[in-house]
């Protein structure tokens, strides 16, 4: 496939419009302040440098504001986000399997920086899981792929079925489903079913603070943080997890687990409210007592350039049981901070 004609969707240049109210800055710590701003202006070179790059390419672009994306992307041949994986989540609501999707991520987290503030505050900027790119190898990654010497990875998304009629959105990262009050409890069942209608013989009932379905791509996310494994990214499975499941007894090892392209995680909600939550918040459907969801990975993929190193490096790490260690999760965090640079060089 050719690339040519291009969309370049930025994150919104002014990153924090609450650090200013009528002239006067709401952050009193000169350092934070100060630390934000030098976020800001990193964020705005970033962009400059891209498009001062595409200005030489054989290419047809034009920049849009992520904040104004508000249709399906069509007519073009990629999409290329500047700003994290923030950003990249936001494009591919708007995106099939006919574009292909580069991330640049615009503000890495600087390792120095973090330990020098670690006293002070958290000094962590964007991780940048699904960029592929940084303003220092942007060029070469994007020659790589203008004359078709890469090609992007097929990454699994979430399909969504709510009564039986599919949401027009897809999770690249996860969903979770819960009250609208995160103090409320919710009430559901769920069983995993087979494409060709057969079900797992037991019916798992719920008390919980919701459920979280995430993709290979969503495992580093919050699920990892919830105490979830890490999946390879290229993996069609898809891994569930009941939050805080409230007495569960003798089903509590089916509170956590994963399932197969070929099988939905089928579920009933019992609860007066609920909410869908696609990708974080942004993105969410109301669900009502009595509404069934059904959960799979019929849904188009994601046509992402990723960092091949870190690609692997997951792939490799990952044993026979699903899981990885915790020095083996060790080994991923190091060596993801050395991929941008290891993979193009």
């Amino acid at each position: 496939m050719a690339i040519r004609k291009l969309l370049l969707l930025l994150k919104p240049v002014d990153l924090y419009p609450f650090l200013e109210t009528d002239g006067v800055s709401l952050i009193k710590n000169h350092q934070v302040l100060q630390y934000l701003e030098s976020r800001c202006k990193v964020h705005r070179d970033a962009i400059t440098f891209c498009q001062e790059i595409l200005n030489k390419k054989p290419v047809e672009w034009k920049p849009i504001s992520r904040n104004d994306l508000s249709h399906p992307i069509r007519d073009v041949d990629m999409v290329i986000t500047v700003g994290g994986d923030g950003t990249l989540l936001h494009a591919s609501h708007f995106i099939d399997d006919s574009v292909h999707v580069l991330g640049v991520n615009s503000d890495p987290t600087q390792a120095h920086e973090v330990e020098e503030l670690s006293d002070q505050f958290d000094a962590s900027r964007s991780t940048g899981h699904l960029c592929a790119a940084t303003v220092d190898n942007f060029e070469q990654v994007l020659d790589d792929i203008l004359f078709g010497r890469v090609v992007p990875s097929k990454v699994s998304r979430i399909s969504v079925k709510l009564n039986s009629e599919p949401l027009l959105s897809h999770a690249l990262n996860d969903i979770l489903i819960s009250h609208p009050c995160p103090a409320a409890v919710s009430k559901f069942s769920f069983k995993i079913k087979n494409k060709d209608g057969d079900t797992n013989p037991k019916t798992v009932n719920c008390r919980s603070s919701g459920l979280r379905v995430c993709t290979a791509a969503g495992s580093t996310a919050a699920m990892l943080s919830a105490g979830g494994f890490l999946m390879p990214m290229l993996s069609r499975d898809l891994q569930f997890m009941v939050r805080e499941p409230i007495s569960p007894g003798p089903t509590l090892s089916q509170m956590h687990s994963a399932f197969k392209p070929d099988q939905s995680l089928d579920v009933n909600w019992y609860s007066d409210h609920g909410t869908i939550y696609i990708d974080g918040c942004q993105v969410n459907y109301n669900v009502q007592l009595g509404d069934t969801i059904e959960i799979s990975s019929d849904a188009p993929v994601l046509n992402v350039f990723l960092s091949q190193g870190f690609t692997q490096i997951r792939s490799r790490l990952y044993n026979a049981n699903g899981r990885y260690s915790e020095h083996e999760y060790k080994k991923i965090q190091v060596m993801q901070r050395c991929v941008y640079s290891a993979s193009y060089s």
